[in-house]
């Protein structure tokens, strides 16, 4: 059995920064009782959109799923439960499997960074740079809504998460790096810090800027701020494009998810 999830600070990251995401876009709302965090932001997507998590491993998966169906129902939303490989959320997969919920893609990795990185040298012709502005959010959302279109996500998805960049940018727990080729911003990644920790979120590259080491870059640089302003690691969930770039930087990989998903349904009355 793994450490509790009251007691995993990487894990009450994962909860605080979809806290966050609830705040950021003028759509998110929060629901949070009895253990159970139910985080709903400014796009319908189920997944990372909208997500249940409990806070307490005391809380019953069947508990967890059923306030999940009615929170996310009456939005006329679907969500996603992250189930560990562990050992620890084997309950609560269980409860998603038996209430109809659908295992999504393949094994998420969750990884993890011990110590600061080497730094990289962006590719030629391109530069990095902390993001101090509306202008930047935006071009961070064009970028990631470009990049993650590769896995499907709709175009407006990241407009809808974001449409708040006043309330991004005042938020202390987040930082955004964007790389540019020429004046094209063309990679970008986001660092969260909560519980003396943080995540990088949000690494993406256009498809036609891929190839050059731009994700290595912004993501050592998300890394090392991190590390600067105190973190004692940082996390991050991969995609399949991500994870053996993460692991030749110098993460590892801690363990692996399965995303439950519920789908979308008609509003109830």
């Amino acid at each position: 059995m793994g450490a509790p999830a009251d007691h995993d600070p990487g894990y009450r990251n994962l909860i605080a920064f979809s806290r966050a995401l609830t705040r950021w876009g003028s759509k998110g709302e929060l629901s949070e009782a009895d253990g159970a965090v139910l985080c709903a932001s400014g796009s319908w997507i189920p997944l990372v959109g909208n997500s249940a998590y409990r806070d307490r491993a005391s809380v019953p998966g069947m508990d967890l799923v059923a306030r999940a169906d009615d929170f996310f129902g009456g939005l006329a939303r679907g969500f996603g439960v992250k189930v560990r490989d562990t050992g620890e959320d084997d309950d609560l997969g269980e409860a998603c499997a038996a209430a109809g919920l659908e295992p999504f893609g393949g094994l998420v990795p969750e990884m993890r960074c011990r110590a600061p990185l080497p730094e990289l040298d962006p590719p030629a012709g391109c530069t990095l740079s902390f993001v101090d502005d509306v202008a930047g959010v935006r071009r961070f959302c064009a970028v990631n809504g470009e990049a993650y279109g590769t896995y499907g996500m709709p175009s407006d998805s990241m407009d809808d998460l974001f449409d708040r960049p006043d309330v991004v940018l005042a938020d202390p727990a987040a930082h955004i790096v964007v790389a540019r080729r020429g004046e094209e911003a063309v990679a970008t990644a986001m660092i969260f810090e909560s519980d003396g920790v943080a995540s990088v979120q949000w690494v993406g590259t256009v498809p036609a800027a891929r190839g050059l080491g731009l994700g290595a870059s912004v993501t050592t640089a998300a890394t090392n701020l991190a590390f600067a302003h105190g973190a004692s690691s940082v996390t991050l969930q991969a995609s399949p494009m991500g994870e053996p770039v993460y692991l030749a930087l110098g993460y590892e990989t801690l363990f692996r998810y399965t995303e439950y998903v519920r789908w979308p349904r008609p509003p109830r009355g």
